[in-house]
C-alpha cells in the first residue's frame, strides 16, 4: 500500500517532472521520458510496452515505479519530517538513489555509503528539518555545477535544476 505520505511527495515530483507526458530533450541523457522514467535508464519498465503499442501507460503504473525504485530504497515513510523525505525522494529520481543518499549522508556526518539504513535514518531525524533542506539544497546546488564544469552541454538544464533544488526550501 502506498502511503499518504508517498502520495504527497509524488504529487509534487511529478509536477517537477512534467506530468504525464512523453517527450524526448536534446541533450538529456535520459532519452525518451514518459513521467519523468527515462527509457536509457528504465528499458525494462512496463509503461514502455504500452507506449510502443499506442497507448497511454496508467498512473497507477507510474506511481508503483516511483514507489518501487525511488520511495522504498530512501525509506521515506521512515523520513519523519514530510518536506525532508520528498527533497531526498525528489532528487533520487533525478539524480538516482545512490547519490541522493551519498548528499544526504554527507549533509548529516553519516558514512556516505548510498544506502539509507537505519544510522542514517537517525541521524536524518535528528536534523533540524530547516537546516536540513537548506543545506542539501546547497549540496545538489553543489553538484549541478560540477556536472556543467565537467560537461559544458549541461549548462542549458543548470536553472532548472538549480530552480528544484530550492523549490521547498523557503
Amino acid at each position: 500500500m502506498m502511503s499518504d505520505r508517498f502520495v504527497s511527495a509524488f504529487e509534487q515530483m511529478i509536477r517537477n517532472e512534467g506530468g504525464y507526458v512523453l517527450h524526448t530533450v536534446a541533450g538529456d541523457r535520459g532519452g525518451m521520458t514518459y513521467a519523468g522514467i527515462a527509457r536509457n535508464a528504465w528499458p525494462g519498465w512496463e509503461g514502455w510496452a504500452e507506449i510502443d503499442s499506442g497507448r497511454e501507460p496508467t498512473a497507477q503504473m507510474v506511481r508503483a515505479f516511483y514507489h518501487q525504485h525511488f520511495w522504498t530504497p530512501i525509506r521515506g515513510d521512515d523520513i519523519s519530517d514530510d518536506r525532508v523525505a520528498q527533497t531526498i525522494f525528489d532528487f533520487a529520481v533525478n539524480a538516482g538513489v545512490r547519490t541522493a543518499v551519498v548528499l544526504a549522508q554527507t549533509v548529516v556526518g553519516t558514512t556516505p555509503d548510498g544506502k539509507l539504513g537505519p544510522i542514517t535514518r537517525d541521524a536524518i531525524n535528528a536534523t533540524d528539518p530547516d537546516l536540513f533542506l537548506a543545506r542539501y539544497a546547497l549540496a545538489k546546488i553543489a553538484r549541478y555545477c560540477a556536472i556543467v564544469r565537467r560537461d559544458r552541454s549541461q549548462a542549458k538544464f543548470l536553472l532548472g535544476w538549480t530552480s528544484r533544488a530550492l523549490r521547498g526550501v523557503a
